[in-house]
């Protein structure tokens, strides 16, 4: 586990870079609970990258916005196609893992879809659970499910139902029953 201190502060000089280069991202991973539950510490941090038409590959993109930083490097892993981010000002460094957009979170990144908490964009509470429910359907990881569990019984009544894959929730609650009645009431506002 890694303070979670640290790793905003590795977020937000990453953000100031991507910023500078007008390049979309928002974070995503543990960090956004840690923020939330105030926590001392997290597991993991993402951040997720927009492409699209017209536009470089988001590793490319990345990558240009970083070359002149000697704060930063980065390692990319063509057998699994990602790209990780180093900060290497505080020791031990700090990792983030780059995602395109579309294939981790949402395609498009604004102000939809990203919220800003202490000046660091962040996926928005429903892309949160979104993209983390896809995450969980996938590896089934009780880190996870905490996390879904925990914003979706804090911040249900902000949850956009239709950016959240009905069937995949329904599996899910049975899996997690203790996120089961937050389900059902989001179910109940949108008269479902």
């Amino acid at each position: 586990m890694t303070e979670t201190r640290r790793l905003l502060e590795a977020a937000s000089a990453l953000s100031r870079l991507l910023v500078a280069s007008r390049v979309s991202h928002a974070f995503y991973g543990s960090v956004f609970t840690a923020v939330l539950a105030n926590a001392p510490h997290c597991e993991e941090i993402y951040c997720i990258v927009e492409g699209g038409q017209h536009q470089s590959h988001p590793f490319r993109r990345v990558r240009d916005a970083i070359a002149d930083s000697e704060d930063f490097s980065t390692t990319l892993s063509p057998w699994t196609n990602r790209l990780h981010v180093t900060y290497r000002r505080p020791i031990p460094s700090i990792e983030i893992e780059i995602l395109p957009a579309g294939e981790a979170g949402p395609r498009r990144l604004d102000a939809s879809t990203v919220v800003k908490i202490q000046g660091i964009p962040f996926l928005a509470i429903s892309e949160f659970i979104r993209a983390k429910l896809k995450t969980w359907m996938i590896r089934m990881s009780d880190r996870d499910a905490q996390d879904i569990t925990y914003v979706l019984s804090r911040y249900w009544n902000r949850v956009d139902i239709n950016r959240i894959p009905e069937q995949d929730m329904n599996f899910f609650t049975t899996r997690n029953t203790s996120s089961q009645p937050w389900w059902l009431a989001l179910k109940r506002k949108y008269g479902i």
